[in-house]
This record gives C-alpha cells, structure tokens and sequence, in this order.
C-alpha cells in the first residue's frame, strides 16, 4: 500500500516537474518585451487610473505616448499630471510637449434651493442617474441639478462636495484636474471643462434650461430668458435654443465681470481666478 501512495506520488511529482519546465520554456520563447519608454513614461505618471486621458489607465496612455507620432502625442494630455508630467514624456520621447491651457471643470446650474425651491420630495435611492429616469426632479426643472451627489462620488480628487446651504455641488478649483469624471458621470451634462484665462479666469452660463424665459423662471429665479443682453457685449456669444452659450474663445479676463453683471437673472457666472471654488 506505502509502495503504491509512494509512486503516485512520484508520478505526481515528476508531472509537475515537466509541467513547470514546459510552461517555463514556452514563456520564455513567446514573451512579449516591453518598450523600455513605456515603462519610462508609466514611471512619471500620477497612477490615478481616472480615465481622464481617454484611456483605460495610466498604462494604456504610456503605451500610447510611446507609440505616438509627434503629431499624434501633441493630441495627449494627462489631465491629473498636467503640463509638468506632459514634459516629462516629452523628454523620455526626445520630442517637445505642446503647451497647453490649464483648464477645470464648471458646475452649468444656479438651481440652488433659493433660486429653485424643492416642489416634489424624491423618496428613492440616493442616485441622480436613477432618479433622472423616474422624475424630473425636486425642483421642477427638467434640466436641474438633481442635488444628490453622484459627481462628488466620483471625483478621486475631492475636488466637488455639496454645499450645504445651496444644496448643488461646488467646485473646489484648487484640487479640480479637469478628468471629465463629473462630466461623464451627470446624467443630466450639468458639468463641463472650460480654459481658464491668464489668470485663471472662466465666464460661462451657468443654465441648460431650454425652456422659454417666463417658463424656465417659473422653476428657477437664475434661468437664462435668451434676453439677448450678452450677446451685445460680445459677438462670439451665441443664443440658441432659448438658451446662451459663452464659448472659450470670450476673454474671460476682458468680458467676464460685465457679462455677469448684464445678466438680469444671474445665470452667469464669473470665476475672477481670486477665489477658490465656482461660488
């Protein structure tokens, strides 16, 4: 009986051996060597993983910042690293990096429980992403911020948090790296990246109500009517839709503190680089 354990266990054995050996020599015949600047340029990068970049991970965009043309690698951006990790790169790669506008990510509501008082009560799960499919909201405004937090969950940066007196998320501008995370993540696209001026400076409408002015006041007191007053001041600003839009080519530095003081609802807002946050 021990004889016979003995050898099964040496039969075992010996197949483990061949086993391994085998598996050793395949992987040493078929292994995939890696570009020494990938790992270079995976060494520079912030490991945030966000996404930010249009990738899946950091890893996916060493790979693709080694592979790239100049003209390609010029269209890559870290978003949580910025221009001084982009640098980096560009030196392991012996190219140089184009210099790019720092930007951040803007909250387009002023839907704050003051300008849009709570009409309905939601009685569900804590989620915007649900509760943008089965209700228009507390507030009534079909295009409203929904209040209940999802950005904030999803920034790895903790660059968002939910004022408690306004009720609507606020942008701490000090930590925002511009991944696109609330971007993707507002069911309702509340949030976009804007560039910032010389100093910092954004001007944007913060409203995506499309609704006719005397509808859209009627859920919201900082709606835009298209009233047309921007537009005035400067050219490049554009209503459509019953809706404003200040594109990032108006000098924010140059326009933004009179757009904002023309706007008879307040449904621009004006970040003058001084401050902190959007509000």
């Amino acid at each position: 009986m021990d004889s016979i354990i003995f050898l099964s266990m040496l039969v075992l054995g010996g197949i483990a051996v061949v086993a391994s050996a085998v598996l050793y020599m395949v992987s040493r015949k078929f292994a995939v060597k890696e570009d020494i600047k990938i790992l270079e340029i995976d060494a520079v990068l912030p490991q945030a993983n966000c996404g930010g970049c249009g990738f899946a991970g950091c890893h996916d965009f060493a790979k693709a910042c080694s592979s790239a043309s100049e003209e390609k690698f010029a269209n890559l951006r870290c978003p949580v690293g910025g221009q001084p990790v982009m640098d980096k790169i560009a030196a392991i790669k012996g190219v140089v990096a184009i210099q790019k506008q720092p930007s951040a990510a803007v909250l387009r509501c002023n839907g704050t429980c003051q300008n849009a008082p709570q009409k309905v009560a939601y009685d569900g799960i804590t989620s915007c992403r649900i509760a943008a499919r089965i209700s228009s909201g507390q507030t009534g405004c079909p295009t409203g911020c929904l209040r209940l937090g999802d950005c904030v969950k999803n920034c790895q940066f903790g660059a968002l948090s939910i004022d408690p007196v306004t009720q609507i998320p606020v942008v701490d501008y000090n930590k925002c790296t511009s991944c696109g995370a609330c971007v993707r993540t507002c069911p309702r696209g509340l949030f976009e990246i804007r560039n910032k001026g010389p100093q910092g400076q954004m001007v944007y409408v913060a409203c995506r109500n499309t609704q006719k002015g005397a509808l859209a006041r009627k859920n919201c007191k900082a709606a835009c009517i298209a009233c047309l007053k921007c537009t005035k001041i400067n050219p490049e600003v554009k209503v459509e839709n019953n809706l404003s839009y200040i594109p990032d080519t108006v000098p924010a530095e140059q326009f933004g503190q009179q757009l904002k003081e023309t706007c008879p609802t307040g449904a621009i807002n004006y970040y003058s680089g001084g401050e902190n946050t959007n509000v």
